[in-house]
């Protein structure tokens, strides 16, 4: 558990003992991080809970030709990670780290783009690390990529970079198709503009959604629906989006003040509401598509100190919410029935060569 803990404390500590720091200095010190934990995601050894499962499918990638195994129920993206892992002569053995260190790059490229955009970086980092790296990063790597490409998007979409969003949504989708499913948040965010932009943005989204989803619509619904998969943890971490949800929408003025940020995080913070009562229904698929409205705690909790005049207050409100996260990271590792069996102990391939 030892490193669970080392990742959280870290931007624990840089908030805590705040360090004035040149510019040079912080780009060094984000970097360093960024490498750290790319290691720690990507040369895990039987870590998470689908380690067996991507095992699986990095061995049915490299026995059939590229183009039939992308386009026969795979994801596009990860499968071509894998066929150029194949393609280098890399055996499986070796293959699956380079895959998952790939995966883990573009996750954190995104957490780290996302974070420092944020006014409280090191505080929406600490946020990010007990699910959205440990649990998500580490454990659904595919999803874990469309997460990643999908914080980039948000930024792109919050400095009016339309297309740009569209662009990496449409990657994401790649590597999980469900990630589609956050295009019409292009349209909220855009429709103050022309109404040609909006009618292109949504015949896009409709056009793009479907290319992706339709022909695996009935494997997703099966899966995830009809199989009646239930996700214990599904619940909270669907209130864990309510929260912030709740918070923004009462004071988005406040958190926002820009319109176009503002219709953005409105749309995101009332589609995680709208989870709550389907996550009854069918908790597995909703704990999925869940993850992406996680960046709602990120973006809401960096921002709490707007809320307070008094510093002690903000000083109380961060400590709380670090507190908060940290009993997260306890019960996760100590209690939730997949992460405490399959995410610990911890164990990296370094460590065997």
């Amino acid at each position: 558990m030892f490193v669970y803990w080392f990742m959280f404390a870290i931007p624990v500590f840089a908030i805590s003992y705040p360090l004035r720091l040149t510019a040079y200095a912080r780009n060094w010190a984000w970097g360093a991080i960024y490498v750290l934990f790319v290691l720690i995601i990507g040369l895990r050894f039987e870590v998470g809970g689908d380690w067996i499962t991507y095992w699986d499918h990095y061995e049915s990638v490299i026995r059939v030709p590229f183009n039939e195994a992308a386009f026969a129920g795979q994801d596009p993206g990860y499968v071509l990670i894998v066929w150029l892992c194949t393609q280098a002569g890399l055996s499986q053995s070796a293959g699956i780290y380079v895959v998952n260190l790939v995966c883990g790059a573009v996750v954190m490229v995104g957490i780290n783009y996302f974070c420092r955009r944020q006014p409280q970086p090191w505080l929406a980092l600490a946020i990010a690390v007990p699910y959205l790296i440990i649990v998500v990063a580490m454990g659904y790597s595919r999803q874990g990529v469309a997460l990643g490409l999908e914080l980039i998007a948000l930024v792109a979409l919050t400095d009016g970079r339309l297309m740009r969003f569209v662009f990496l949504i449409a990657c994401a989708g790649l590597f999980h198709k469900s990630a589609v499913l956050l295009l019409p948040l292009g349209i909220l965010a855009a429709s103050d503009r022309r109404i040609w932009v909006v009618a292109s943005m949504l015949v896009m989204s409709v056009l793009l959604g479907s290319a992706i989803l339709l022909e695996y619509y009935e494997a997703l619904w099966t899966n995830y629906v009809q199989a009646g998969l239930e996700s214990e943890g599904g619940p909270i971490r669907v209130a864990m989006n309510a929260v912030p949800a709740i918070v923004f929408l009462l004071f988005a003025k406040k958190f926002a003040p820009m319109r176009r940020e503002r219709k953005l995080w409105v749309g995101i913070a009332l589609f995680a509401l709208i989870c709550i009562p389907l996550v009854g229904i069918a908790s597995t698929a909703v704990d999925r598509v869940a993850l992406y409205f996680m960046p709602i705690q990120l973006y809401v909790y960096s921002r709490i100190e707007c809320l307070f005049r008094s510093t002690n207050l903000r000083w109380m409100a961060i400590a709380t919410i670090l507190a908060s996260y940290a009993l997260v990271l306890w019960v996760l590792l100590n209690y939730a029935t997949f992460v405490s069996v399959y995410w610990v102990p911890y164990n990296n391939a370094a460590f065997f060569w």
